[in-house]
C-alpha cells in the first residue's frame, strides 16, 4: 500500500522472488506501472514489466500481508482503503516514519492485525514507474519489525524468512516500541536537518554547524522519548550518529525530496510530533520548534 521508495523497492524484491505482489498506487506513477511495469534503478537495477498495479484494493481481496508504506498524512485514508485486503489472518506491517501509526491503524483494523516496523534504506520515486534505491544503511537491516508490545512470534519469523528469501535483510524485534523510537530519532533528525538546509546527508556530515544541528535534533527527540517512558539506551544518540556516518552521502530524507518536488510534507508527524509530545511532557523542544516554524508554510505543498 503505497508503491513509493520503500514500498516500490520492497514490492520489487518480493515480486522478483516469485511472490504474488500487487502495488497500490495512484496518478502518473500508477499509469506508468500499468503501461510498462516497475523499474528499479540505483545499486540493484531490476525491471518488472508485468507487475500488477491498481488504485482499488477491493479488486485484490484479502491477502497474507499488507506492507503499509504511505505518507503519514495519508494514514487514515489509506487505512480505510486497505480494509478489503484484511482477512482473519492478514498481517498489516506499517513501515511508515513516525511513532504513532501502529495505534492509529490498529484502532481501525484491529490491533491483532498490525505489526510495527522500520525501514533502513534510502529510496525514492525518480520518475513515474521508476524507483531508485541507493543501498542499505551499513550495520542496519533493510527492515526490522515485530509484534507491538511483545517479542518475536511465529508469524513474524515466517515473514522474516520470506523477506530473506527475496534478498531483503530482515530483523525481528524483541522491543518494537524501542525500535520505532530509535528509527524516529534517526528520521526526525535527518528530516529536520536536510530539509531546513536543503542538502544531502553527506553535506550535513561535512559541515560542523549542520552536524551540530543534526546532533541537537536527535538529542531533543531522545529526551522526549525518555520522558515518555521509552527505554532508550544512554548512548542511543551517539549510535544513531554513528549509523549516519555510513549512510550514502548523496542520500536525502524523503521530506526533503517532497519539498523539492512541491509535495506535501510529513512535518506534523516528525518535528511536529516532537514538539507536540514535548509540550505534553513539559520537555523543551527548541530545535524542532524552529524547524516546524520554518517549514510549516510548505507542509501542504508550495505556499500560495
Amino acid at each position: 500500500m503505497g508503491a513509493g521508495g520503500v514500498g516500490g523497492y520492497l514490492g520489487a524484491r518480493l515480486a522478483a522472488a516469485g511472490n504474488d505482489v500487487h502495488l497500490i498506487a495512484r496518478g502518473a506513477h500508477l499509469a506508468a506501472l500499468r503501461a510498462s511495469g516497475l523499474r528499479l534503478g540505483g545499486v540493484e537495477p531490476l525491471d518488472l514489466p508485468d507487475i500488477v498495479a491498481t488504485d482499488d484494493p477491493a479488486t485484490v481481496g484479502p491477502v497474507d500481508l499488507v506492507l503499509f508504506c504511505v505518507k503519514l498524512y495519508d494514514t487514515d485514508a489509506a487505512t480505510a482503503a486497505v480494509a478489503p485486503l484484511v482477512g482473519a489472518d492478514t498481517m498489516v506491517l506499517t513501515l511508515q516514519n513516525g511513532i504513532e501509526s501502529v495505534a492509529r491503524i490498529g484502532a481501525a483494523l484491529g490491533t491483532q492485525a498490525v505489526l510495527g516496523g522500520a525501514a533502513y534504506f534510502p529510496a525514492n520515486i525518480t520518475a513515474p514507474g521508476e524507483v531508485t534505491y541507493l543501498g542499505k544503511i551499513a550495520r542496519m537491516p533493510h527492515v526490522a519489525f515485530g509484534e507491538p508490545g511483545g517479542g518475536p512470534s511465529t508469524r513474524t519469523r515466517r515473514l522474516a524468512r520470506i523477506c530473506e528469501d527475496a534478498g531483503i535483510e530482515a530483523r525481528v524485534c524483541d522491543d518494537t516500541d524501542l525500535v520505532l523510537w530509535e528509527k524516529f530519532l534517526l528520521i526526525a533528525g535527518t528530516s529536520a536537518t536536510t530539509t531546513i538546509a536543503r542538502c544531502t546527508i553527506g553535506a550535513v556530515r561535512d559541515d560542523p554547524d549542520l552536524r551540530w544541528l543534526l546532533a541537537a535534533a536527535i538529542g531533543e527527540a531522545a529526551r522526549v522519548g525518555r520522558a515518555a517512558g521509552i527505554a532508550l539506551a544512554d548512548d542511543a544518540e551517539q549510535r544513531i550518529l554513528d549509523v549516519l556516518e555510513t549512510n550514502p552521502a548523496d542520500g536525502k530524507s524523503s521530506q526533503l525530496v517532497d519539498l523539492e518536488n512541491g509535495k506535501r510534507l510529513e512535518l506534523d508527524g516528525l518535528s511536529g510530533a516532537v514538539v507536540r509530545m514535548g509540550r505534553a511532557l513539559a520537555e523543551p523542544t527548541p530545535v524542532h520548534s524552529t524547524v516546524y516554524a520554518a517549514l510549516k508554510r510548505y507542509r501542504d505543498g508550495p505556499p500560495r
